[in-house]
């Protein structure tokens, strides 16, 4: 079970619809405990999400890396991550997950959310259209490195 206060969800909501028509996301601090995680703080990020430097300026580039952009990736930038992770402990909390949105698509994990998915984690993913938040979800990965759902509490 993952708590989220009104206050946090409506910050991913708003980063969400900032952001549309591209994945928004951004690191959830908190704490852990006994199978209940609490978020503490919401911390916005830059989606960094690049094809490869390697690849952008050639034309080796097949079609489907022409498809893959920030409007159905995304990454967080690793200095970003170990930054925010030290801040974190300084404050006896710890990154308990990652939010991000799915514009225009379903709040269900992607291959791509699973592949780069971290154990311990929780993924809060956000359906969104230009006006609307259509769903909200949260997912852990099992000891198969599958994707099975978690419950959200949504409090004041």
């Amino acid at each position: 079970m993952i708590l989220i206060s009104l206050k946090h969800l409506n910050q991913i909501y708003n980063h969400a619809f900032l952001i549309y028509p591209e994945e928004c996301c951004g690191l959830l601090l908190g704490t852990a405990k006994d199978n209940k995680k609490q978020i503490i703080e919401v911390f916005p990020t830059k989606n960094t999400w690049t094809i490869g430097e390697n690849k952008k300026s050639s034309n080796t580039i097949n079609n489907h890396e022409k498809h893959l952009s920030k409007k159905n990736r995304f990454s967080i930038a690793p200095s970003v991550l170990v930054k925010i992770q030290k801040e974190a402990r300084n404050r006896q909390l710890q990154i308990i997950g990652i939010y991000h949105s799915h514009p225009d698509y379903l709040a269900i994990p992607s291959e791509f959310d699973r592949m780069i998915a971290w154990n311990d984690y929780s993924y809060i993913i956000i359906s969104v259209t230009s006006n609307q938040v259509n769903d909200i979800t949260s997912w852990q990965l099992d000891n198969t490195r599958n994707f099975q759902p978690e419950y959200i509490k949504i409090f004041n």
